[in-house]
């Protein structure tokens, strides 16, 4: 299962507010749930954590599981696609700042899919020089216990960016995780705590700190997590 991720931000004059709003009630509904290869959909946004945040990179994440690169490329070629989502996209966002990540999910915490809450995502690159296969394995085995230990977290994700990536180069990023709470308090509270400090100096030994990016976020299904 291919697990994509595009990080978004609002096209200029529209507001997050309006972004968030459009995305989740117009483009979503009326456009990318349509193509008929997406299993599950489902977009994030935004959550502020504190008032002198600075201006994030993106504003929202849509998150799309497709079976296999057979029905991701077929996905790309549906009148759907062509004629609805990708048309639809230059109306509110801002293209040239969209990244996408095709990932493979490594289930650190399954924890439950069915509690709504608050997540963060943690956008990494591995130090320069190191291998990809020395990375995953230090991210997955010496890496995650360490931020499994976070208070009051509920569900841990890791999404390794796929080997297809790499093919005629590097990755933007490499992995991409996810960290679950029950609400924006108890994610604040975790990322003041100590076990999550020590997590993340630790990620500061393998990753590049300057590629480091976190954004909070709240789920919004479209399809799923039960209807695939």
């Amino acid at each position: 299962m291919i697990h994509q991720l595009i990080f978004a931000y609002p096209r200029p004059g529209m507001s997050e507010r309006e972004f968030h709003r459009y995305w989740v009630e117009e483009h979503a509904v009326r456009y990318a749930a349509k193509i008929p290869q997406i299993r599950q959909y489902c977009v994030d946004t935004r959550v502020e954590l504190s008032y002198d945040e600075p201006e994030p990179l993106w504003s929202g994440v849509a998150e799309i599981w497709l079976a296999n690169e057979e029905e991701q490329l077929a996905s790309l070629q549906t009148p759907e696609f062509l004629e609805g989502a990708r048309l639809d996209e230059p109306r509110w966002a801002a293209f040239w700042r969209t990244l996408v990540l095709d990932t493979d999910a490594h289930i650190v915490l399954p924890g439950d899919r069915e509690t709504p809450g608050v997540k963060l995502f943690v956008l990494v690159k591995r130090e320069e020089g190191m291998p990809l296969t020395e990375f995953r394995q230090y991210s997955r085995d010496a890496h995650a216990p360490l931020m499994s230990k976070v208070p009051g977290l509920r569900r841990y994700y890791q999404n390794h960016t796929r080997d297809g990536a790499y093919g005629i180069g590097e990755a933007t990023l490499d992995c991409a995780y996810q960290l679950w709470f029950d609400d924006a308090n108890a994610l604040r509270n975790a990322m003041r705590s100590t076990e999550y400090q020590r997590a993340m100096a630790d990620l500061a030994t393998f990753t590049e700190p300057r590629y480091v990016h976190t954004l909070a976020v709240r789920e919004n299904w479209i399809i799923g997590p039960n209807q695939a």
